[in-house]
């Protein structure tokens, strides 16, 4: 289950918003081995699409440098669907190499409501899981 603080959650929806017609992505990082999401981290779509992200390679080493500094790891990695429901793409699956990372889309497709469902994905296979948003 993901556990994670309603500012968070709101952050994540605004970023998505913001960037639609294109796809949003970034991280929210915590203390190592916590499996508690605390700081967000927008981060730029270098794909600039509305059907496919990718973590510019610069500012992910740098911002996976600035994690590693802080004893932080990426617990939430999340992008959003412009025009899809909130599930992983087969180039999503492909994507997903931090096992022990939750997967948290966005699908922004209705303007007026969002839909917001969290995974993990090991190997290739997806498993979706219950979100709990908290108060801060």
């Amino acid at each position: 289950m993901l556990t994670i603080r309603r500012c968070l959650v709101e952050a994540i929806v605004a970023h998505a918003r913001r960037d639609h017609p294109d796809e949003a992505c970034g991280v929210v990082a915590g203390p190592v081995g916590s499996d508690r999401p605390e700081r967000l981290i927008e981060m730029t779509n270098a794909e600039r699409s509305p059907t496919f992200y990718r973590f510019d390679a610069t500012e992910q080493l740098r911002v996976w440098r600035a994690m590693d500094a802080a004893d932080e790891e990426p617990v939430v990695i999340y992008h959003s669907h412009t025009a899809t429901e909130a599930y992983p793409s087969r180039t999503d699956i492909s994507y997903a190499s931090q096992p022990d990372a939750h997967y948290v889309l966005v699908s922004t497709r209705d303007p007026d409501i969002h839909e917001l469902r969290s995974y993990r994905i090991i190997d290739g296979t997806v498993t979706e899981e219950p979100v709990e948003v908290v108060e801060s």
